[in-house]
């Protein structure tokens, strides 16, 4: 069905452009010869007009009647030269610009001193050709001459040049025609509102389409060309010849709707064809589908049966999960428990120093208060004090490392929590050599996180490298926190690095000994990092160990509020 419908796209689209070109370039064709044949027959119409004047101009019993001032038969012998030569009109001027004789008696005794070409011919010995408005509207085209007699010129003769009837034949076709001069004016056309204007003019005399009538415009010519124009609000093909004649040009706009019209006949034809072949396949997917639903029913009852039982499957794999989630949690605290076991022994050395401390303190200030020396015994009270606050602080972390740690997130300084990581640490990093490399940059970075699991995750990463770093000549653990658009802390170790990073943060995995580990603490970690919009990812470094990166993003006051908002 797609590639039937790709098909029918394709080739109705390519037949579409072809025939438009081609009925296009052949409508273009005929206007041109359509613009060629009307040219010529307002040439030849020019050509005949301007030959009379000439002829007019020495007839003697013209040039008598006006020496004469005898007109009574002048009338008469124009209406004649009238019908031969078929003009508008005709028209004998004295030297004062009167008619004297005219094949429209109407007009005799009408004074055209002030015209052009009455002007234009006393002056000159040639035939003037004249286009000047008309007083009742269109344009009237005139020859005008002199006539001389010994020299001097003693009247007018004008001829019309009758090109009106071209625009009374221009009007029985679909086409627009237009006739332009030098200048730019229309002088012609089949549109009476366009005489006097230019063709831009012209064209904004009819109100813009509409919006609507653009877009369906568009859609019905969706794969035509560009078109030249629009006329009406309707796209429209330009044509254009030059006259070999004062330099007037011939504008034809025809209208692409019988290319329309030709084109979507024969796409009509393709669409049926196409739409009989897609309802064949319409009818042999249907047999099929028939076919097909009689074997799904024998196979319905199989499908319920096994739909069932793996409902019951589910629900039981489903119980499982909640059993070994529980699991997980409960040897996520067990092995936290575990570490601080190991801890309580060395934490106890930790408190015994104080306590041993506190015991000679006040020793010394019985003493200082038998003597009355009273200011120094306030002062040994304050370092026992100072002592106590350490003890306190000791057993305030085993405290809250037991404790699972909560879902409360609060900014914490990264800074702070790897100082109190390490300082957890401290005893089991005493009980080995090892060289701790610190590269902190100055100042608060806060991180939107739970303490406690914050503090958890860092303790996991450095009981990882201690571990890592046991059969190393030399360990060395470095802690690196570098600072961009996030905070990235990098624990790296000398150790032999990892051989399945793959494996690294899945569950129960792990390379240590049985009884060493569980295998859940960098699953666990990953997990936490998470919650706190983080990602935990580990590689081995380029010249040897292992190096974890836990990323966070910072917190910070947005200065435009107040608030505080993470990053």
């Amino acid at each position: 069905m797609g590639a039937i419908l790709a098909l029918a796209v394709a080739v109705i689209w390519s037949t579409n452009s072809w025939l438009s070109e081609r009925f296009t370039e052949t409508t273009r064709v005929r206007a041109e010869l359509r613009l060629a044949l009307y040219s010529g027959n307002i040439l030849s119409e020019l050509q005949r007009s301007s030959v009379v004047p000439l002829l007019l101009a020495r007839d003697p019993q013209l040039i008598s009647s006006l020496a004469s001032s005898e007109f009574s038969t002048t009338s008469a012998r124009l209406i004649s030269a009238e019908k031969e030569i078929e003009a508008a009109s005709i028209r004998l001027l004295d030297i004062s610009g009167r008619v004297v004789a005219a094949t429209d008696r109407q007009l005799i005794g009408t004074n055209y001193a002030q015209q052009p070409w009455f002007v234009e011919a006393m002056r000159s010995r040639e035939t003037v050709f004249t286009a000047a408005p008309r007083v009742t509207g269109g344009t009237e085209f005139v020859y005008s001459r002199a006539l001389r007699q010994e020299g001097r010129p003693v009247g007018v003769i004008v001829v019309e040049a009758d090109l009106m009837k071209f625009e009374r034949s221009w009007a029985g076709i679909s086409d627009v025609i237009a006739v332009a001069d030098s200048e730019g004016r229309i002088i012609l056309a089949t549109e009476p509102r366009w005489r006097g204007l230019t063709l831009d003019e012209a064209m904004a005399t009819r109100d813009p389409p509409s919006a609507i009538q653009r877009a369906f415009q568009l859609t019905s010519d969706w794969a035509n060309a560009p078109p030249d124009a629009y006329l009406r609000g309707v796209a429209v093909m330009r044509a254009q010849t030059r006259l070999p004649f004062r330099g007037w040009r011939m504008i034809s706009f025809t209208s692409y709707d019988s290319i329309r019209e030709r084109v979507n006949a024969v796409l009509a034809l393709e669409i049926m064809g196409f739409a009989i072949l897609l309802a064949w396949v319409f009818y042999l997917m249907s047999r099929r589908a028939r076919v097909l639903s009689a074997r799904y029913r024998r196979e319905s009852v199989e499908l319920r049966a096994l739909n069932a039982r793996l409902s019951r499957e589910i629900a039981e794999r489903e119980r499982v999960q909640k059993d070994l989630a529980v699991a997980e949690q409960t040897l996520a605290q067990s092995s936290k428990l575990a570490v601080l076991g190991e801890m309580s022994a060395s934490v106890s050395h930790e408190l015994n120093q104080p306590l041993a401390a506190m015991k000679t303190y006040l020793a010394g200030a019985r003493l200082l208060l038998q003597r009355g020396r009273v200011v120094e015994a306030l002062s040994s009270f304050q370092r026992i004090d100072d002592l106590i606050e350490r003890m306190g602080a000791i057993t305030r972390q085993l405290k809250s490392y037991a404790r699972k740690g909560g879902e409360a997130f609060e900014p914490v300084d990264l800074r702070a929590a790897i100082s109190s990581a390490l300082s957890m640490m401290e005893p089991q990093l005493r009980a080995r050599t090892v060289r701790i490399t610190r590269t902190l940059p100055r100042g608060t970075y806060l991180v939107m996180a739970d303490r406690i699991r914050l503090e958890q995750v860092i303790i996991n990463l450095l009981r990882n490298a201690i571990d890592a770093t046991r059969d190393a000549p030399e360990p060395q653990i470095e802690l690196m926190l570098t600072v961009g658009e996030t905070a990235v802390l990098s624990v790296r170790d000398n150790g032999p690095g990892i051989a399945d990073l793959d494996k690294l943060f899945e569950s129960f995995w792990t390379t240590k000994k049985p009884g060493e580990g569980t295998g859940l603490g960098l699953a666990i970690s990953s997990g936490i990092v998470k919650d706190f919009g983080g990602r935990l990812t580990a590689h081995n470094a380029a010249g040897g160990g292992a190096v974890f990166e836990m990323q966070l993003p910072l917190y910070s006051e947005d200065p435009r509020d107040g608030s505080r908002a993470a990053e």
